[in-house]
């Protein structure tokens, strides 16, 4: 029997803050965490604040009680140090530059460890074995490049550990917490550092193009030897052991076949590799501990259908924060004690998202008009007929990353609408391979455009898509590929969203923020170099602002003025040329905000502009 059409689901339901997530437990598992709207001292407007409670024999006791009270901006995540310390990261206004906030979990007492206007911080190590201290670095010596230091959080003095010579771009610490490893970069090349005591200078341990990579995730029990995720003198990326003594002699720990692995876990407790991480059509482990497979295979059997993820854990490995989630729904989070084999559920993210009216996310794989095979995901609107439908293609940012399969609330919310969603991994995508990703170098606009336009072209000669009934929507390295789409194939799509797009490829490279300067060689390389006469050619054929006379598809912008990376010059320009030709443009503008709408109001704002602009010209 034929599912129903669900009813239209408020907006609000799908982007709003959940009532309680991001759980966490101590690093004894004294405190269990979590994450709710609640009050700040600034204003009355609910943000993602950070709550404690008790926990006693496993189980929460006791009220729990709000220790943070931002009013400004939601807190994206945070961590335990120990069982008396949070730390969370913020920024302001969306500029990226993040101060790490310390906690008292019994007083709630806060101090900002990095107080310092126009400084990005970060921590490197949390040191679980050495109370009341934690490495972080930050570039307030020198913007464009970040030292390590170690701060004692009772007294708040620094001392550095590592300082940067100004081209590493990575810091790697083994099992003292001793910066070891360090990776450097001239934005072509890349040398990995090494040193055997933090006493030590650090020196050349081995040398790459930036197309190989040698990615170290940590190091061997006998902390001389590390892991390290490879794809030296492989196409697939594979998780490798090396030994310093002999560098270029690397041990196959584990490699995929089809895919690359891009990342392992490490039992403290029992000093061993646990897994390795690689992504297929969904996420995949390989599990190399007898004790953690058991681990899993107790979870999924009590979670069955769902994808499993273990966001906490004791530092003795015995307690752990559980989430449960898949394409239709966001799930639940749960305790899970694994002395006492007892699972107790703490909470569902989106209760009011019932996952029977959500839309399947289902992998798909079409080939571009060069034979390279594209992977993507379809998402159909429940409840209706594959056939002729209003659809959107939703190429993913980066766009060196990759779209995965779980659940995404802009995705879900178009399906509600009864839109159907098509999300391409075009080449370039991370996680298939070198040649997958080298194949984007210098196609900005090109074949990875052509590799989005394929993808619409498939969905009508399957007969899911309706010609005149397909928009584009895509934010980041997507909002570029909207412009392109919309400029280089102006009769393909009827409307067309572009959120924190690049317009102009020669002004987005001369505003990259300052910690991206060791990358302008490599970004050369990979999208173009304006100083060549040759790439300067191909960047003002492929940057949208400067072929505004093609385009006659209404659009929507959406930018934050505070944004780092893609400056708000970018859609100001556009949206200038857009008007003076006299082409339908809304232009929305938060000045609270950087890379993306963080704050619920204004999401709320966003989401209800692009429903109402895309229910307008495609009739769902």
């Amino acid at each position: 029997m034929a599912a129903a059409v669900p009813p239209e689901l408020p907006l609000r339901d799908f982007f709003r803050s959940p009532e309680r997530a991001y759980f966490r437990i101590s690093q004894s598992g004294q405190w269990l965490s979590f994450m709710q709207p609640a009050p700040g001292d600034g204003g009355p407007t609910p943000r993602r604040n950070i709550f404690v409670q008790r926990l006693r024999g496993g189980v929460p006791v006791g009220q729990p009680r709000q220790i943070t009270r931002e009013s400004a901006r939601d807190i994206s995540s945070y961590s335990w140090k120990g069982d008396g310390t949070v730390l969370y990261e913020k920024d302001f206004g969306g500029d990226e530059n993040f101060h790490i906030v310390a906690v008292d979990a019994a007083t709630g007492k806060s101090r900002d460890l990095t107080p310092w206007d126009g400084v990005r911080a970060s921590i490197v190590d949390d040191l679980p074995d050495q109370p009341g201290v934690l490495l972080i670095s930050h570039n307030r010596r020198d913007a464009k490049v970040f030292d390590v230091l170690r701060h004692d959080l009772r007294s708040g003095r620094e001392t550095v550990v590592a300082t940067n010579p100004g081209n590493v771009v990575g810091w790697i610490t083994d099992h003292r917490g001793q910066v070891r490893l360090g990776v450097a970069s001239d934005g072509v090349n890349n040398t990995l550092l090494a040193r055997a005591h933090d006493r030590d200078a650090f020196k050349p341990l081995l040398s790459t193009d930036f197309r190989t990579s040698v990615n170290p995730q940590f190091f061997h029990a006998d902390n001389r030897r590390f892991y390290a995720v490879s794809n030296r003198g492989r196409d697939k990326a594979a998780l490798v052991l090396i030994d310093p003594a002999r560098p270029d002699a690397e041990e196959l720990v584990f490699a995929h076949p089809q895919v690359d692995v891009y990342s392992a876990t490490w039992s403290r407790v029992r000093k061993q590799l646990d897994t390795a991480v690689f992504q297929t059509e969904k996420t995949g482990r390989h599990v190399f501990a007898p004790r953690t497979a058991t681990l899993f295979q107790r979870l999924e059997q009590a979670l069955p259908g769902m994808e499993i993820t273990l966001q906490s854990v004791t530092l003795d490995e015995t307690r752990f924060i559980v989430a449960a989630s898949s394409d239709r729904t966001q799930g639940a989070r749960y305790l899970y004690d694994r002395r006492s084999d007892r699972l107790t559920k703490l909470g569902d993210v989106a209760p009011w998202l019932p996952p029977a009216q959500m839309a399947p996310q289902q992998p798909v794989v079409y080939t571009a008009r060069d034979g390279l095979e594209i992977p993507a995901y379809l998402t159909l609107p429940v409840g209706r007929a594959p056939k002729n439908l209003a659809c959107i293609v939703n190429p993913h940012g980066g766009p060196w990353v990759r779209d995965s399969w779980g659940f995404h609330p802009e995705v879900q919310f178009l399906a509600n609408r009864g839109f159907c969603v098509l999300q391409m991994n075009y080449r370039g995508s991370t996680g298939y391979g070198r040649r997958f990703w080298e194949a984007s170098f210098g196609q900005w606009g090109l074949k990875m455009q052509d590799d989005i336009t394929d993808g619409v072209q498939w969905l009508v000669q399957q007969g899911i898509a309706d010609p005149r009934r397909v928009g584009i929507y895509g934010a980041s390295y997507g909002g570029y590929a909207t412009l392109a789409g919309v400029a280089f194939t102006p009769d393909l799509y009827a409307a067309a969203v572009d959120y924190v797009g690049v317009s102009n490829l020669f002004t987005f490279m001369k505003t990259i923020p300052p910690y991206w300067e060791p990358f302008r060689q490599q970004m050369y390389q990979m999208v173009g170099n304006p100083e060549s006469e040759t790439d300067r050619a191909r960047l003002t054929a492929t940057s949208p602002v400067f072929h505004v006379d093609r385009i006659r598809t209404p659009l929507l912008i959406a930018q934050g003025a505070r944004d780092p990376r893609v400056n708000k010059a970018e859609s100001d320009q556009m949206v200038a040329a857009l008007k003076q030709r006299g082409v339908e443009v809304q232009y929305l503008v938060k000045d609270n905000e950087g890379h993306g709408f963080s704050n619920e109001e204004n999401q709320f704002e966003f989401y209800g502009a692009m429903e109402a602009f895309f229910k307008t010209h495609l009739k769902p």
